[in-house]
């Protein structure tokens, strides 16, 4: 790895890092400053979907990116948008009616997907040639991931303690403009098609349910967001209290592990077979974590699906980055992101309500249907391995 690509990924892991901080604790910063304005829990709810929700629109806001003459700019605007967007609204949010603020939070999380998958977009071209380089580079981007999942909250609740949480909001705000101007860093890649070539957000879709490795990358990519997405709210039901957040932080703690052994050791093979191996691994995790028989034992195995997580959502980033088609990476990137938060979202959602009925159903239904999706994209591509995607 050259000292140019060596600085260039540094520059990146920096601008990642602070912008997926921004988005991924803000959620948490709106929640708390409702409530310290002794707001409703309903609207600390709403307001908090109206920062996640709009996650669902990266698809269809994500194709300038791939028409973008430079596509740091489009990121780093997004970026400092965002934290504008972000500020104005817990600024407001104590002063003025509900809906005022609430529109600026769905504007910023309409540009939460560029700052996650779109960001991702952008690291082939940073990491040099070569499947190891590439697969290296994309350890750090898991990293950042889950730096950002875990520090952002981490940081608001901190801060809000410390300070309050308006001051903890206005603290990622800045984290968000400060990585506007790291974005335009690392070096830019020319645009991979002409305008009028790059498909819209519909017809990405479609192509990447044609192509073989990337419909089996988003089938388990949502299978298994889902899964992992029940695994707090069964930490909370089985243990409650501190022990949950042991278990939790034992997960979070072996996401990083995991990014840290794509790292060490980048994993080599073809990225298709990647997915489908190391999502398998996922759901031999979970099956451990229902089948705990102490809370050691359990805490173990929340660390080693947090592990395996890391390297499945490193073979994921594999996935796209080498079966993308040219004229639509940045969209591949961001429909998969989308529909995993979605996924995620459906998971939590389920596990709330299954607890009603047994305590062990929403890891049990997680675990089968993650296998079953799993089952079913290794026939797939048991019987299409010989597909290759167009470009």
């Amino acid at each position: 790895m050259t000292t140019a690509v060596r600085g260039g990924l540094a520059r990146y892991a920096v601008a990642a890092t602070l912008a997926r901080t921004s988005d991924g604790g803000a959620v948490v910063a709106v929640v708390l400053l409702v409530h310290d304005t002794g707001g409703p829990g309903w609207l600390a709810g709403a307001l908090g979907a109206c920062t996640t929700a709009p996650h669902l629109l990266g698809p269809f806001v994500a194709r300038v990116l791939d028409t973008a003459r430079d596509g740091r700019r489009v990121i780093a605007a997004a970026s400092a948008a965002h934290g504008a967007a972000l500020a104005a609204a817990v600024l407001l949010l104590p002063v003025a009616p509900a809906p005022m603020p609430a529109v600026l939070l769905v504007a910023a999380g309409s540009l939460g997907p560029l700052l996650t998958g779109g960001i991702s977009s952008r690291l082939p071209a940073i990491a040099g040639t070569g499947r190891t380089a590439q697969r290296r580079a994309q350890g750090w981007d898991v990293a950042t991931y889950g730096i950002g999942g875990t520090v952002g909250p981490t940081v608001v609740a901190a801060v809000a303690a410390w300070s309050s949480p308006l001051v903890a909001a206005l603290v990622l705000t800045g984290g968000a403009v400060v990585a506007a101007g790291f974005v335009l860093l690392p070096p830019a890649a020319p645009p991979p098609a002409s305008p009028g070539a790059v498909p819209r957000p519909a017809r990405t879709l479609l192509l990447m349910l044609a192509s073989g490795p990337l419909r089996r990358m988003l089938l388990l990519t949502t299978a298994v967001a889902f899964g992992v997405a029940v695994l707090p709210v069964a930490a909370v039901v089985s243990t409650g209290g501190a022990a949950a957040g042991v278990l939790t932080a034992a997960y979070g703690l072996g996401n990083l592990a995991g990014s840290a052994g794509v790292l060490v050791r980048p994993p080599s093979g073809e990225a298709d077979r990647l997915v489908v191996r190391s999502a398998a691994v996922v759901v031999a995790a979970l099956v451990l974590i229902a089948s705990a028989p102490s809370f050691g034992f359990a805490a173990a195995a929340y660390a080693g699906a947090g592990i395996a997580n890391g390297y499945f959502f490193a073979a994921t980033l594999a996935a796209r980055s080498e079966h993308a088609p040219d004229a639509a990476r940045g969209q591949v990137f961001v429909w998969t992101g989308a529909l995993k938060i979605t996924a995620g979202s459906a998971g939590t959602a389920f596990a709330g309500a299954a607890t009603a009925a047994s305590a062990r159903l929403p890891l049990v239904v997680a675990i089968a249907l993650t296998a079953l999706v799993a089952l079913g994209v290794r026939l797939d591509r048991g019987r299409f391995s010989a597909e290759r995607v167009p470009r």
